[in-house]
């Protein structure tokens, strides 16, 4: 005979014992696991995060087409329309803005040569300090570039190949000594010596000669070029991730951050969805902070997370307290810092760089026969 089986009776859910039950996020099922509190906001920061990206990508084209006209005109002689000279163009040259903010330091004198790459440095110094290295993530055209490379490789392929870490760790760290190498050069230099290379002939027009370099591709050039893209296809973010010595300075600078992506242990559901969508690579289900210098602060972390207050990117409010950042104040901080230091330096008369026009006839043609000059200490 088989043995009586007894069940408790069904209880009605208004019953007042479920007011004992353990709060939601430490529901538990009877497999020890626990259950998922499904988040009920709505994640707006890739939404955000994109558009920056795109409206950036789009100001930087739009530069780069002014200052190819302004070149043209200028080794033309001017008998080429004239189109303004973008001051905006400075912000591709970080080296140059290293050294103007190492004489700012030592004299407390604006820069007077290219000072709107001085300006936009400091903008994107000081986003990645309190925004982590959220220029990477949300400003860069660079990096916007590599991001869609390597989700067009993602989409095409179906993945994206992630190297070993001996391979990892080895790579990762060319960024930081093409970094080393340039700030022993800058480091190495007193204030006369950067006034008087930031007044040469071949750092007035650093910017042509960069510009040169992508309009008249050698072969050797060209073919690393195609490696990288390449490369950037099927890595994710290859070259931000492994040669990009000022995403390597941005993140030495973003370990000052007091924002941090943070993880609650106790709602954490352990699915790893988080580390899946991190493309730093980042074990973000593993640890409670996130404090690398490759945190692009680019919340796709957070976006993912299906756990009700479980991920988000904070800031401290207390002695062993954090408040949770929206995306939106994110965004906001970005964008009041960047228009607001350009604004400022256009009202002050500290964007443009007032040189004769006759020196940039003179000199822009002659581009590639200026030579480096060697710095003095």
């Amino acid at each position: 005979m088989l043995p009586q089986v007894t069940s408790e009776p069904r209880r009605d859910a208004n019953e007042s014992d479920r007011c004992h039950l353990p709060s939601p996020a430490r529901v538990v099922d009877i497999t020890g696991r626990k259950k998922l509190v499904r988040r009920e906001d709505r994640d707006y920061s890739q939404a955000l995060r994109i558009s920056a990206q795109l409206l950036l990508l789009a100001l930087n084209i739009w530069i780069g087409v002014q200052f190819y006209l302004w070149v043209r005109w200028a080794e033309s002689g001017g008998r080429l329309r004239e189109v303004p000279r973008p001051a905006g163009v400075e912000g591709w040259l970080p080296i140059e803005g290293l050294m103007q903010l190492k004489y700012f330091l030592i004299t407390g004198h604006m820069p007077t040569l290219h000072p709107a790459g001085f300006f936009l440095f400091v903008a994107f110094l000081t986003i990645s300090v309190l925004f982590r290295k959220s220029f990477c993530g949300w400003l860069c055209p660079v990096g916007t570039a590599s991001e869609y490379l390597w989700k067009l490789g993602r989409y095409t392929f179906g993945r994206n190949f992630r190297l070993p870490r001996w391979a990892d760790i080895a790579l990762r760290s060319l960024k930081y000594l093409l970094l080393a190498f340039f700030a022993y050069a800058v480091v190495r230099m007193s204030a006369a010596s950067i006034a008087e290379f930031l007044g040469s002939p071949y750092a007035l027009i650093v910017d042509v000669r960069m510009l040169n370099f992508f309009r008249y591709l050698g072969t050797a050039s060209a073919f690393v070029l195609l490696v990288l893209i390449v490369a950037s296809i099927f890595v994710q973010n290859f070259w931000c991730r492994y040669l990009c010595p000022y995403g390597a300075f941005l993140g030495l600078a973003s370990l000052l951050s007091p924002s941090r992506i943070t993880r609650t242990p106790s709602s954490c559901i352990d699915c790893a969805k988080c580390a899946k969508a991190c493309p730093s690579s980042l074990p973000v289900d593993k640890l409670v902070q996130i404090r690398s210098a490759e945190c692009i602060s680019c919340l796709e972390c957070v976006a993912v997370c299906p756990a009700k207050d479980t991920l988000a990117m904070s800031v401290p409010t207390g002695w062993r307290k954090r408040r949770a950042l929206p995306a939106w104040s994110i965004a906001a901080g970005i964008a009041v810092l960047f228009l607001g230091l350009v604004a400022y330096a256009r009202i002050t008369g500290h964007w443009n760089t007032e040189i004769p026009k006759q020196v940039y006839l003179q000199l822009v043609p002659q581009a590639g026969e200026q030579s480096h000059p060697m710095p003095t200490q």
